[in-house]
């Protein structure tokens, strides 16, 4: 039971302690101690009717008892913890608040704070709202672990000595920190999808815990790219049970038994595509939502109207260029013109060195040289992509690939 409760409530335990402490590594020593002491009482006492409640109660009385400990090194911190303990309030009644006031909500907003580096603002929001590992985060950046963790240290470092708050701005500064907080939650969100490494294809509880924010921060502010965002998010997540199979190996989205799509997560973000369009001038988010609207409303992959799709990501370059955008162009153009003419966009993408790195341009080109017959260039293309994949269902889909090629 405390597992289950660790994997469902622990991170909101975290934000919830921070905002109370006003300190990230007090925070999480405290929410440590607060789940060790559940997994010493728990069995005996049974568990509590409000299991978070409860953590968040043990782990404040155990930060005020920590910084106690801490009074002959810092003659401010008795005034500091008498602070703390005078917070009052009816901790059950708040924990279960689910208003625009989230914990959570809050906690992004000051890890997404203009005063960080934008690259220390999405690792900590990995680190400290989703919950990732310092191994996890790197690898997803490419770098090594230990710069990773110093860029994190950095940032709790800039928050504490910078006195940023824990709180959501106010209705005339979000504007400006929408893009920042849009951003890492679409990260989360291709986290979970889509995961960097490990031995799923998918993380489910990065997923449910990115459209969540999603969905509070469009409530919280209704503009087009926010609706956009979780829309996008929506119908991604509507394919995310057709995506693997019982053994959890990739099903690619043409080959997807399309009856396990889930009908009423499409219904919704098809409905949020539209008011996200209305503007007039939609985003980058609200023109991917499109793009993946048209692949909900296919009934099959043969009828997808791949020059829609070709014309939404012309539009999605104007807006938002990026050669991880001209690759997926080109997936698309390789639908609807044929493999030889989406082949040359991606060699020119290959040739300008651009996405050398990224496994999926080398595992897009492989394909297309496949379907062409060039099976040299596809062997090495998969080779390429085996190199630089570090999601197992991936490697597997990538070697039974390179198994099906005919031999020479």
């Amino acid at each position: 039971m405390v597992d289950e409760v660790y994997r469902a409530e622990s991170r909101r335990v975290l934000a919830t302690l921070i905002r109370l402490l006003g300190d990230f590594d007090l925070a999480e020593d405290a929410m440590l101690e607060a789940f060790r002491a559940a997994v010493e009482r728990w069995p005996t006492e049974g568990v509590p009717a409000n299991p978070r409640a409860w953590l968040v109660s043990a782990g404040r009385f155990r930060g005020i008892d920590a910084i106690r400990k801490r009074v002959r090194f810092n003659a401010a911190l008795p005034q500091l913890a008498e602070q703390i303990e005078a917070q009052t309030v009816d901790i059950a009644d708040w924990v279960e608040d689910e208003s625009v006031e989230d914990d959570r909500l809050r906690l992004i907003f000051t890890c997404c704070h203009p005063a960080l580096q934008p690259d220390a603002r999405l690792a900590l929001t990995l680190r400290e709202v989703c919950g990732l590992t310092t191994d996890e985060i790197a690898r997803a950046f490419l770098i090594a672990p230990t710069t990773l963790a110093q860029r994190i240290v950095r940032a709790k470092t800039k928050i504490r000595d910078a006195g940023i708050p824990y709180q959501v701005p106010s209705l005339a500064d979000l504007p400006d920190r929408l893009e920042t907080v849009l951003h890492v939650i679409y990260l989360v969100f291709n986290e979970g999808y889509s995961a960097s490494s490990g031995d799923t294809v998918t993380r489910a509880d990065l997923c449910a815990e990115a459209i969540r924010l999603g969905r509070l921060l469009a409530d919280l502010l209704p503009q087009p790219e926010a609706v956009g965002l979780l829309a996008l998010m929506l119908l991604h997540d509507s394919r995310r049970a057709a995506r693997t199979s019982i053994d959890g190996d990739l099903i690619l989205l043409d080959v997807q038994d399309r009856s396990k799509w889930d009908i009423e997560l499409i219904k919704e973000g098809s409905a949020l595509v539209k008011r996200a369009m209305a503007s007039g001038s939609p985003g980058p988010y609200s023109i991917q939502a499109a793009i993946t609207a048209v692949h909900a409303r296919a009934r099959d992959a043969a009828s997808t109207d791949w020059a829609e799709i070709v014309a939404l990501y012309d539009a999605l370059i104007r807006t938002n260029p990026s050669p991880i955008v001209e690759l997926n162009r080109a997936v698309a153009v390789a639908m609807r013109d044929g493999p030889e003419i989406g082949l040359a966009i991606i060699e020119d993408i290959l040739s300008r060195g651009d996405l050398d790195d990224y496994h999926l341009v080398h595992s897009a080109h492989a394909d297309l040289c496949r379907r062409l017959g060039r099976t040299q260039q596809a062997r090495q293309s998969y080779l390429r992509a085996l190199e630089l994949t570090k999601q197992k269902p991936e490697r597997r889909f990538l070697m039974r690939r390179l198994d099906e090629l005919p031999t020479q």
